[in-house]
């Protein structure tokens, strides 16, 4: 049994874009990372949050209180393990639904980092009001799930997804242009 070429396409443009998501994801934790530790936050108080879908609320709290009391690098490794694995989990799910917009679009580099932005704006909106109360719902994770934004700053949470958004579309795009065909001359052309 053969796949016709548009499934191959489509499978491609999950992949690709759910491949891209996650290091987009990654990206966005830095700066989530960074953004927290100049905040005094704590710097590893993301991953914590994170985590606090499925895990308990006590080590980011505890991040949190020992940042305000001089410590930014509380760490306990599962917990931040687990903040990692659901935060990229998430990139490459949202990456894999770009990638599936955007597969039919035949843009550059610019077209593609402005389309990342709108996306990341997007996310940003979708997960704020729409997917962290509900998973903070299903998952009787309470309020700091629920009002991540708020306790990241809606500023913060804004530019970490404007940020994922941007390296999701370059990355799609970047693939776009290596994986274009080739335009190939023929030789009885390059005679003339």
């Amino acid at each position: 049994m053969t796949r016709s070429s548009s499934t191959v396409g489509l499978s491609r443009a999950v992949l690709v874009g759910a491949g891209s998501g996650v290091i987009a994801s990654v990206v966005m934790a830095m700066y989530a990372m960074v953004a927290a530790w100049v905040k005094g936050a704590g710097f590893f108080t993301p991953l914590h949050h994170s985590a606090s879908l499925w895990a308990s609320q006590d080590p980011m709290m505890t991040s949190m209180q020992d940042a305000s009391a001089g410590s930014d690098l509380h760490f306990v490794f599962g917990t931040a393990l687990l903040g990692a694995i659901i935060h990229m989990r998430t990139g490459a799910m949202y990456g894999a639904i770009f990638g599936i917009i955007v597969s039919r679009l035949r843009r550059g580099l610019p077209a593609g980092a402005g389309i990342g932005l709108v996306y990341g704006f997007l996310v940003f909106a979708v997960s704020a009001y729409v997917a962290l109360p509900i998973a903070a719902a299903i998952f009787d994770s309470g309020d700091p799930l629920k009002n991540m934004a708020q306790m990241a700053g809606w500023g913060t949470f804004i530019i970490e997804h404007l940020l994922y958004g941007l390296a999701l579309g370059v990355l799609v795009a970047l693939d776009r242009t290596r994986s274009r065909p080739s335009a190939t001359v023929p030789a009885t052309a390059i005679a003339r």
